[in-house]
């Protein structure tokens, strides 16, 4: 992918930076491959806010991706590679030998007519999903299972990517895109290669209005607030808030580990990540 700069038209154009979008290859979703999706604004069930600054924004409609990849031992060739409004990574479409359509997420570099295969006895080059222990140590890898069959569930966004660095018996060590190191059993699926639109991060939105198409409301600091709102709001003038950065319910921010100190997963994880 590409990054499209632009005239300094407006204020706003000076500084925005977005995709070009030519990697972009198919316009229209597969129809079969889609379903209803339903804002709920950052509404939990009771209808309170259980997630502050959502809301509003282009209706979207979700894409059925296939992060099982579960059919072992049928190519499929890749038909397009299209975007996807409900992720920052781009997605591929699938034609299996068989007739089935299905949508992954797409690794860098993936093309249109390319042959991909998932199983075991694949050949561990991009697109393909094997076994953490049938993949050669080093390789980079994306949408990595924690549970075996459950489907990807780690390093799904765009440009991001996970090192194999080393196998035991039944575990491989990952390095993650955190820094963490962390240990997964070597019957969990993972895809190889880089999940593509590797220059996402560098997008700058450029207004306001931009956030709001994409249902992202405005954020207001805790410093700009009274002291009934926010444990950090009040004083006379510009106070920089005073104690510890915290949340609006005291919890603490900007170093604090939050972790729970017992949590079961604890065990499998061999380094933690870089502060």
């Amino acid at each position: 992918m590409g990054l499209k700069l632009h005239k300094p038209t407006t204020p706003s154009r000076r500084h925005m930076v977005l995709s070009d979008f030519a990697e972009i290859t198919k316009k229209s979703p597969e129809r079969s491959l889609v379903k209803a999706k339903k804002s709920n604004a950052g509404r939990n069930s009771a209808g309170r806010v259980s997630v502050r600054h959502r809301g509003g924004g282009h209706k979207r409609r979700y894409r059925l991706i296939d992060f099982k990849r579960d059919k072992f031992g049928i190519p499929a060739t890749v038909v397009g590679i299209e975007y996807d409004p409900n992720r920052s990574a781009r997605i591929a479409l699938l034609n299996y030998a068989d007739g089935e359509k299905r949508y992954i997420i797409a690794p860098a570099e993936l093309q249109v007519g390319a042959t991909i295969v998932s199983g075991p006895d694949a050949e561990p080059s991009l697109g393909n999903a094997l076994p953490l222990g049938k993949i050669p140590v080093g390789m980079a890898v994306h949408n990595i299972e924690l549970v075996s069959g459950k489907g990807g569930q780690l390093v799904r966004s765009a440009g991001t990517s996970a090192q194999l660095m080393s196998r035991e018996t039944d575990f491989a060590n990952i390095k993650m895109p955190s820094g963490e190191i962390r240990r997964i059993r070597t019957n969990c699926l993972a895809t190889i290669g880089r999940v593509g639109n590797v220059e996402h991060d560098n997008i700058v939105m450029g207004k306001a209005g931009r956030k709001r198409w994409l249902g992202i409301r405005p954020t207001v600091r805790g410093v700009a607030m009274n002291p009934v709102d926010h444990p950090m709001g009040g004083g006379e003038g510009r106070t920089s808030g005073g104690g510890h950065p915290q949340s609006p319910w005291g919890l603490l921010a900007k170093g604090k580990r939050t972790r729970n100190k017992g949590k079961q997963s604890n065990k499998y994880i061999v380094e933690r990540r870089k502060k």
